[in-house]
């Protein structure tokens, strides 16, 4: 069983247009954009990232804006939703302040003791934020969102699947535990990492294979500590049978990607060496960070992708 895994890292999803999901984050939901550079296959496209302060792992949204692209579809094979945490007492904030932006799908309910508000992000995007302990953890307080109320990083994320029983098998390899049932949903934690550290799984036999697209998530990345444990959690799957990329450097954290049985993309990440390696703390996200090998084609780049505001 692989010990190293801290929880979530982060969680990257597409999104039809740059300025509307840059204003949806930092704007409606009051998250601090960390990050602004391109996505590494297209540069063209931002590749945005949202989050704390400064983007601990564990607290990071990131969007690929694709433009125009069509909507994805929702339905099995999927992250189906992602889950901020907020604090206790929060959600009679949040409902009225997502209904007054005209935000769609609101959805009260409670799962496992927890009280939850479900809602659509501009692409259809599945979010829910979950009442939590801040477990440590401080709110970015933007856009006019008190700190009683402010997102303290994920939750947790669930997945819509098939047949549940072969990720199962593989979160439980991963160092998570099975949890508690409720209905169709099964909960996994793990233990010793961050406080993104609950995996929900949906079985829903005979339901439609997602397509993705705009409010689609891409991928789901686990955290762990460095590139020793990486090298070690690679290793480790390698010999299971996964097939396992080799490590890629992502500038503000390495990363390996396989597909799981139930068809979702996992990352594992590092926490290392973060978002501040070229941007002082209080100015994360405000330039547009390109890769290296980017640099000569900056004029060119910034010509072609839209602007999106602060």
């Amino acid at each position: 069983m692989i010990k190293d895994i801290k929880g979530l890292h982060h969680v990257t999803s597409m999104a039809a247009d740059a300025a509307q999901n840059n204003r949806f984050f930092t704007e409606t939901l009051g998250l601090r954009r960390v990050k602004k550079t391109v996505n590494f296959d297209a540069p063209e496209v931002y590749h945005l990232y949202y989050g704390d302060e400064i983007g601990t792992p564990g607290s990071v949204m990131t969007y690929f804006p694709f433009g125009q692209m069509t909507q994805g579809r929702r339905g099995t094979g999927e992250v189906g939703v992602t889950e901020f945490a907020v604090p206790e007492g929060a959600l009679g904030f949040w409902k009225d302040r997502l209904a007054a932006q005209g935000a769609s799908g609101l959805k009260e309910d409670s799962f496992l003791g927890e009280k939850r508000l479900e809602f659509a992000g501009p692409d259809g995007d599945g979010f829910a934020l979950v009442e939590s302990a801040d477990r440590g953890r401080t709110a970015w307080t933007g856009a006019g969102v008190p700190e009683e109320a402010g997102i303290l990083g994920f939750h947790g994320a669930r997945m819509r699947l098939r047949d549940s029983a072969a990720t199962a098998e593989l979160l439980g390899f991963m160092g998570y535990q099975k949890d508690e049932t409720q209905g169709d949903v099964t909960r996994y934690r793990i233990e010793g990492g961050n406080a993104a550290d609950t995996i929900d799984l949906e079985a829903v036999s005979g339901g439609r294979a997602a397509a993705q697209g705009a409010g689609s998530v891409h991928h789901i990345a686990f955290a762990v500590e460095d590139r020793a444990a990486q090298a070690r959690v690679r290793e480790a799957l390698l010999d299971t049978g996964y097939q396992v990329t080799p490590v890629i450097d992502r500038d503000y954290f390495w990363a390996i990607y396989f597909r799981t049985p139930g068809g979702v993309l996992f990352e594992i990440a590092t926490n290392e060496p973060g978002f501040d390696r070229d941007e002082d703390t209080a100015h994360l996200g405000q330039a547009l960070k390109l890769p290296a090998r980017y640099e000569p084609y900056r004029a060119r780049i910034e010509e072609l992708l839209p602007p999106i505001g602060a």
